[in-house]
Order: structure tokens, then C-alpha cells, then sequence
């Protein structure tokens, strides 16, 4: 039987952010709880509802040596996967939400030709009749175009996505040690499209 997932209180997610009082002043207040609203009850069929999720504390998550922006690797790379048309997310937006959100520049990138996506599996997917990308494939390509002074490229598109036959679709997927991940913006508003790929960004 599926664990039924319980939002953490307030003791436990500074528990796991863990000791900031040596912290600039500062940096503390960027850390403050207080600043964020609590993850709510996950609805029915929500990842939470249906995926088990340990969490990870902030201590955890230095140990897994993660990817920081450095000398050489400082800019956030934005890599369209198609040519966007009028009811596509504005990239503009969407670099510029970025580079506000992370502090760091943000280069958008030239969307890939029409050939860009040779050798990526893609499939129609049975229930909703949509053409969908394989991200594994995608994220190996990503890796021959990462630029050597990006600290990340992330590779947008407006075609769903799938991380493997089983599965019915996916929002984004990184190779979080790799330097690059793949977001689908979605196709309702722009800053929808921005903070679900800022998160996953952040996330990564």
C-alpha cells in the first residue's frame, strides 16, 4: 500500500535546512521558513499521492556534490528544441524571470534546425494522441551541445515529453552531475511555463 505522504511542520523543515546562524544576515532572512508557504496535502494523483518521496535535508544534498556555478561555468544556457510559434511560451520572459530568480546570467540560445533531433526516439502516445520526445535521448544530445561556459542547458520544447515506455508522460528530467536537464513549458501561460521550469531548474 502506497505511504501516505505528510507535509512536514515547521520544526521539521528547519531541521532539515539545518544550523544558519553563522549565515550573513543577509542570507538568513532568505532562509527564513517563514518566507515560504508549507508544500500542501497532495491531491489525488499528484506525485506526492502517488510516488514515494524520502526528501532530502540540506546536509544531504551537499554530500551528493552537486553542480555550483564557478570561474568557467557561470551562465544558465536556454536551448529550444523547436521554433516556438505565436502560442508558444515568449523566451524572453522566461530568460528574464531566470536571470532574476537565480542571480545568474541567462543566454537564450538558437532553437535547434529542423534536423537538431535526429537520433531522439519520439512516439504517439495511446491515450492522448500526442507526439511525445524521449528525454534519455534528449538529454544525451544536450550533453554534445553543452557550451563550455555554461553551468546548465536546458533544453525547451513545446512537445510532450517521456522518461520511459512505461510511463504515460513527464514534466522535465535532468542528469543532475551532467550539467543539463529537458523542461516542457506547457501550453496554458507563460508564467505557468516560467515557474515550473524554474523549479525544476532550482531543484537540479
Amino acid at each position: 500500500m502506497q505511504p501516505q505522504f505528510s507535509p512536514p511542520g515547521r520544526q521539521a523543515r528547519a531541521e532539515a535546512l539545518g544550523p544558519i546562524a553563522h549565515l550573513p544576515e543577509a542570507v538568513q532572512r532568505l532562509l527564513d521558513p517563514a518566507g515560504f508557504d508549507p508544500i500542501e496535502k497532495p491531491q489525488p494523483q499528484d506525485w506526492l499521492a502517488v510516488q514515494t518521496e524520502s526528501g532530502q535535508t540540506c546536509r544531504e544534498f551537499l554530500r551528493s556534490h552537486p553542480n555550483f556555478p564557478d570561474e568557467r561555468r557561470h551562465t544558465i544556457c536556454l536551448q529550444p528544441l523547436e521554433e516556438f510559434t505565436g502560442n508558444g511560451p515568449a523566451l524572453s520572459r522566461l530568460q528574464a524571470f531566470a536571470e532574476a530568480f537565480f542571480s545568474l546570467r541567462v543566454r537564450l540560445l538558437p532553437a535547434l534546425p529542423r534536423h537538431g533531433l535526429v537520433g531522439v526516439a519520439d512516439r504517439v502516445n495511446p491515450e492522448s494522441g500526442k507526439k511525445q520526445l524521449f528525454t534519455p535521448d534528449l538529454l544525451k544530445m544536450l550533453r554534445g551541445r553543452l557550451p563550455g561556459y555554461a553551468y546548465c542547458l536546458l533544453g525547451v520544447t513545446m512537445t510532450d515529453l517521456y522518461p520511459d515506455p512505461a510511463w504515460n508522460f513527464v514534466f522535465g528530467q535532468a542528469s543532475l552531475n551532467e550539467w543539463e536537464c529537458t523542461a516542457l513549458p506547457g501550453t496554458t501561460l507563460v508564467f505557468t511555463a516560467t515557474k515550473a521550469s524554474i523549479q525544476r531548474n532550482g531543484q537540479s
